[in-house]
């Protein structure tokens, strides 16, 4: 993952209304990622209210990402002094290696 220590803010606009952007920021890019997961299991406990527990598999979180109208990160990049914008392919392509790291554990 790079610039894993790298402050970083998660721009999210989940349906095609521009008034339905917001964004977090994150001291690192592994908590944005992970940030990212909590968002999903949220959403998955409000469509499964009754549920006692969440399971779901990395498909599904990329589903998820998929269906949002735009989901980007600004990574700090200390090299040239600026945020580098990354696009949700990047973003799935870190929550993978996020979680088979974790996996991996």
């Amino acid at each position: 993952m790079e610039s894993l220590s790298s402050h970083t803010i998660l721009l999210i606009q989940p349906v095609a209304r521009v008034e339905s952007r917001t964004w977090s920021d994150y001291e690192t890019t592994t908590d944005c990622m992970e940030g990212i997961c909590k968002i999903f299991e949220e959403h998955l406990k409000k469509l499964n209210p009754n549920s006692a527990s969440i399971t779901y598999d990395v498909q599904n979180l990329f589903e998820f990402i998929d269906r949002l109208a735009d989901l980007s990160c600004l990574v700090w990049e200390n090299t040239v002094k600026a945020y580098a914008p990354h696009n949700k392919d990047w973003i799935k392509e870190q929550i993978y290696i996020l979680l088979r790291r974790q996996a991996a554990k």
